[in-house]
């Protein structure tokens, strides 16, 4: 058990990377993907190929390659990122894209009358989704939402292709030092307890949003 309990104390730095890089992805992503999943529905029909095209590419492409690319690929033509930076571009981009399909899906789940209604009311476009459709849109995606979530916190051991310190990388630098895949477990722990939270945390957004039913 101290040996446990020690290893959770060694690789705090690696949890705390995870976490962060975890965070900043979802702040990011969430706030790309609902500007993206409009302009999905945008009328113009150039910019809704454009956009098309970019979320083909994003969820047709995987993840590890779309790292690789940035930050491997790109000083080939000159442009150049550090890991950290590197790594949030390539999550960033990928995630919006699978949470602007979500928010576009939730937003076209509405019924036409409440943007007509809005619109009776004299809401702004802004303050039509802020008020009238987003809440409910929410109440409608949290499942689907929940689940991308989820899949960050495991996505975020990928990581270790540009050599980022996360939990996982942090746990096979004790596996090789201590000759015991226990570490493996103190990782699996972690990755758990996380998911574990936050499957709660969306359980009571959940129920906070029955009153829309």
């Amino acid at each position: 058990m101290e040996y446990i309990i020690n290893l959770f104390i060694s690789m705090k730095s690696g949890m705390f990377v995870t976490f962060y890089i975890f965070i900043v992805t979802l702040i990011f992503s969430l706030i790309l993907g609902i500007l993206v999943a409009v302009l999905r529905l945008s009328k113009i029909k150039m910019i809704e190929m454009a956009v098309s095209l970019y979320i083909f590419i994003m969820r047709g492409t995987p993840l590890l390659l779309q790292i690789i690319f940035v930050f491997f690929g790109l000083p080939i033509v000159g442009i150049t990122f550090d890991r950290y930076t590197a790594v949030f571009i390539a999550f960033i981009l990928n995630y919006a894209a699978y949470f602007a399909e979500i928010f576009r899906a939730g937003i076209q789940s509405i019924d036409k009358g409440q943007f007509e209604a809005a619109k009776v009311l004299g809401l702004s476009r802004f303050d039509t989704y802020r008020y009238v459709i987003f809440p409910q849109m929410l109440k409608n995606i949290l499942p689907a939402l929940a689940n991308e979530v989820i899949t960050l916190v495991k996505d975020t051991a990928l990581v270790y292709v540009v050599g980022i310190s996360d939990i996982l990388r942090e746990g096979k630098i004790a596996v090789n030092r201590d000759a015991t895949l226990i570490p493996f477990l103190v990782v699996a722990i972690f990755y758990a307890g996380f998911i574990y939270v936050l499957s709660n945390l969306f359980k009571n957004i959940e129920e906070k949003f029955e009153y829309y039913r």
